[in-house]
């Protein structure tokens, strides 16, 4: 009985695939929940309960964006450089790297 108390207090996505597949396995809507990995788990889980699905809307085009502002953050950088404030090149180089940070979680 403690147990079930347990993960009903957790949410989704911190439980683990066999608490998950515990739960699939109480529904009786769920077909073939053993061969389900943990996301394919959770998206039944939510359909079965009714809970709607946040989507990722991390799409390429929003990728190619940042990454145009990296190459023109890069240019800006070499005019920069050849008139040596090396202050100002600091910045858009620390610039350039959270963008590139971003591009890669957007991946």
């Amino acid at each position: 009985m403690a147990d079930k108390k347990k993960i009903k207090e957790k949410s989704l996505e911190k439980m683990t695939s066999k608490e998950l597949l515990v739960i699939a396995l109480e529904i009786p809507g769920i077909i073939g929940a053993h061969g389900m990995n943990k996301p394919e788990l959770i998206s039944v889980i939510k359909k079965a309960r009714g809970i709607e699905e946040k989507v990722n809307q991390k799409k390429d085009s929003s990728i190619r964006e940042v990454k145009v502002k990296i190459n023109a953050l890069k240019i800006k950088q070499k005019e920069l450089i050849e008139t040596e404030d090396l202050k100002k090149v600091k910045q858009l180089k620390r610039r350039i790297n959270r963008l590139k940070k971003k591009t890669r979680r957007a991946a």
